[in-house]
């Protein structure tokens, strides 16, 4: 059974997409079975993975209004070692469609079982706000991974995260948990940064991931050349963060 996760920060610029890509590429390089699902419609996780979104024939906006499986829509990323099921702008219009549909935050969890024996894992990019889309993704979820900036107005933004999660499990999903806050583009030298994520762990406890992915300036060269920082440079420290996160995330999974 496949292990569904969202990577969601309701503020945006936070590092989501980039802590998604890493992190399936991460899980792909120590052997793990990887789909990579784009809710945003700008497409970013989909094009950070090799996949140009403009060629995409069929997207998970086709599987969301259930003119195809995800089976059909999904495209193997060569250098990245993970199955991808994209976006594209024809995503923003569903929004608006979604609303009139029956079972419509509920769609994608309905598409993601019929794959479900194909994965180990299943990690869905959301856009920063909550919305429709999200939503499919908070439903399909077996838990939310929160990419955090040890800065004062993330953990403004984590406690309206944490309130919409707490909504979603009593109203929706009732396996809906956060799995742990990941501490990303982390400077140690600036001490503001050390003392909020002193108060993270200290609030969050064992929620608080142990790996910490430094700011670094090859993961974000690494979406101008179409990949995730892990393929484009596996020697960078911020490429070899994200392989010991996945490596972090397959054990706290078997101790779950």
């Amino acid at each position: 059974m496949a292990k569904i996760f969202c990577v969601a920060n309701q503020k945006g610029g936070v590092g989501k997409t980039t802590t998604t890509v890493n992190l399936c590429a991460g899980l792909a390089k120590i052997g793990q079975r990887v789909l990579m699902v784009d809710l945003d419609p700008q497409g970013n996780a989909t094009m950070g993975s090799g996949i140009d979104k403009r060629q995409l024939t069929m997207s998970v906006y086709d599987v969301l209004i259930e003119s195809a499986s995800v089976a059909e829509a999904k495209v193997h990323s060569e250098p990245c070692g993970y199955d991808v099921l994209g976006a594209n702008r024809e995503l923003a219009g569903a929004e608006v469609e979604l609303v009139q549909l029956e079972r419509r935050e509920k769609r994608l969890k309905t598409a993601l079982a019929e794959v479900d024996a194909q994965y180990d894992f299943v990690l869905i990019d959301c856009p920063p706000s909550l919305s429709m889309l999200t939503l499919n993704g908070l439903c399909a979820a077996n838990g939310v991974i929160v990419p955090m900036q040890c800065e004062y107005f993330a953990l403004e933004g984590l406690t309206d995260l944490v309130n919409t999660i707490k909504q979603v499990h009593a109203n929706l999903n009732k396996d809906l948990q956060i799995i742990g806050l990941l501490r990303v583009m982390f400077d140690p030298r600036i001490t503001l940064q050390q003392q909020v994520s002193e108060q993270l762990k200290a609030h969050f406890g064992d929620k608080v991931f142990h790996t910490v992915i430094p700011r670094n300036v090859r993961l974000a060269e690494a979406p101008s050349y179409g990949l995730p920082g892990v393929v484009f440079d596996a020697q960078a420290k911020g490429s070899q963060a994200f392989v010991e996160f996945a490596q972090e995330m397959v054990e706290r999974i078997r101790t779950m």
